[in-house]
């Protein structure tokens, strides 16, 4: 009977990193920030700006009534679970697919807390330009955002050979 190969699920240490930061700042915002009072950081580009996000990215279906915080919700805790089970599957050593996976998963899990303790996402990171605002958003959307963009750099890009390095 040959041995188990290991598995990509020692990633979720990082994703449970990542959630422990993003809980940390959205704590730090909730002490130190008044609701929708910029507080300039760097002027003409970031503010730490305290907001409450009802909907998904980009505050999409904020003002959709209620049933958006239980919908976002179980859809984040389906993704999470399905990246967790792909990375059971997945080798260690693939960090291509499992790096992304575990980001995913991580800003996920971040925000889902924040669905559950408040019924909002708790939001920060205010950048713009004049008064063109980007959304607000926090570590959580950034570990999504840069997985969701590393899952399509890598898959230009095929895995090397096993036993070929990488």
């Amino acid at each position: 009977m040959a041995a188990p190969r290991p598995n990509a699920l020692a990633w979720l240490g990082l994703s449970a990193l990542l959630v422990a930061i993003d809980q940390w700042t959205k704590a730090v915002a909730l002490a130190s920030l008044e609701y929708l009072k910029p507080v300039p950081f760097i002027d003409g580009f970031w503010n730490w700006t305290l907001v409450h996000n009802y909907g998904a990215a980009f505050s999409f279906l904020s003002d959709a009534g209620g049933w958006q915080r239980w919908f976002f919700t179980g859809l984040a805790i389906a993704i999470s679970l399905g990246l967790t089970v792909w990375l059971a599957r997945t080798p260690r050593n693939d960090w291509r697919t499992a790096l992304p996976f575990a980001l995913v998963v991580a800003g996920a899990v971040g925000n889902v807390i924040d669905r559950i303790r408040f019924g909002y996402v708790v939001d920060f990171v205010d950048w713009y330009v004049g008064k063109h605002h980007w959304p607000a958003f926090n570590v959580a959307d950034s570990a999504i955002v840069a997985g969701a963009v590393l899952l399509v750099l890598f898959s230009f890009k095929a895995p090397p050979a096993p036993g070929k390095g990488g």
